[in-house]
């Protein structure tokens, strides 16, 4: 990490987090940012033109270096050359930290079928990654891992052969190590439905020929497992896939991402902001960085 301090690379790291990024969209400004940009003197290879969006770019230029890395740098990858890459916004949808029992898939990608990707960077440990997969497989038909090159070898000997094993190389491009199988009928309705909101399930229920129990909230939940308990899992799986999509479409997001740089695509699929916030974010983006400087 030749140039830069520990200090500096985890402010820099910090620049990409929710609480700047939502501070932008609520008030136009971020003190946080303007904090952190300074600790991690951010100016260092920028003109006096520059904004805080070509500080951004400039940030992540850094953090995309192997032995920097984080999550959020390899999610970016993921949503770039995954779903951007292959997909669009228009045919696909993503799902950020959904909760499957005691894990939360770091990225979900809806198209034909839902594809967990559990993200394991040079800064994570493979302690828990076992068990992870084994609740994303009750879930999603397919479940891919990807890590860095050091983290490779491992990976492939920890988790199932069915389970795909990417790679994020050095040269910040993703390779496939090992194919992920599909497989919905593996699915555990049950814990489809602990995953959902109600409105979804009961979206899922109707449209699989299924009465929504007409009761108290108090017995709903319980009435409406013992549903979903005898529904056929590939069944389940593709109507649960046609809900999300829907549910949790992303395409509205289109603009947005036109107004920002690419370097932050990642974070506006990933953090909730109010639509109403959008054009404050835009605007803080494209304010100039000596005046960002100044918002501490």
């Amino acid at each position: 990490m030749s140039g830069y301090s520990a200090g500096q690379i985890a402010a820099l790291t910090r620049l990409f987090s929710a609480s700047v990024f939502r501070e932008m969209a609520k008030y136009g400004r971020s003190t946080l940012f303007s904090r952190l940009a300074l600790q991690a003197d951010v100016w260092g290879e920028l003109d006096d033109l520059a904004t805080v969006g070509d500080a951004f770019d400039s940030a992540f230029g850094v953090l995309r270096v192997a032995g920097r890395r984080d999550e959020y740098v390899y999610r970016a990858a993921v949503i770039r050359k995954v779903l951007m890459g292959t997909h669009s916004l228009r045919t696909a949808s993503m799902l950020s930290e959904f909760r499957v029992g005691g894990s939360k898939a770091d990225l979900v990608i809806l198209n034909g079928t839902a594809t967990a990707y559990e993200i394991k960077s040079e800064r994570d440990s493979l302690s828990r990654l076992a068990s992870q997969v084994e609740n994303y497989k009750r879930l999603f038909a397919r479940v891919n891992v990807i890590a860095g090159e050091a983290h490779v070898e491992r990976v492939l000997t920890t988790v199932p052969e069915d389970v795909g094993v990417m790679c994020l190389s050095r040269r910040y491009r993703i390779s496939t190590v090992r194919e992920a199988v599909e497989c919905p009928e593996r699915i555990c309705p049950a814990t489809v439905f602990e995953s959902l909101r109600i409105a979804e399930s009961s979206e899922i229920l109707r449209s699989m020929g299924r009465d929504v129990p007409m009761v108290p909230n108090t017995q709903r939940h319980a009435l409406m497992r013992k549903l979903f308990e005898t529904l056929d899992p590939v069944s389940l799986h593709q109507e649960m896939v046609k809900t999300l999509k829907r549910t949790r479409d992303l395409a509205p997001l289109s603009e947005l991402l036109q107004g920002l740089p690419k370097s932050l695509h990642a974070a506006a699929l990933s953090i909730a902001i109010h639509r109403g916030d959008h054009q404050r974010l835009v605007t803080a983006i494209r304010t100039p960085l000596q005046t960002a400087m100044n918002w501490g």
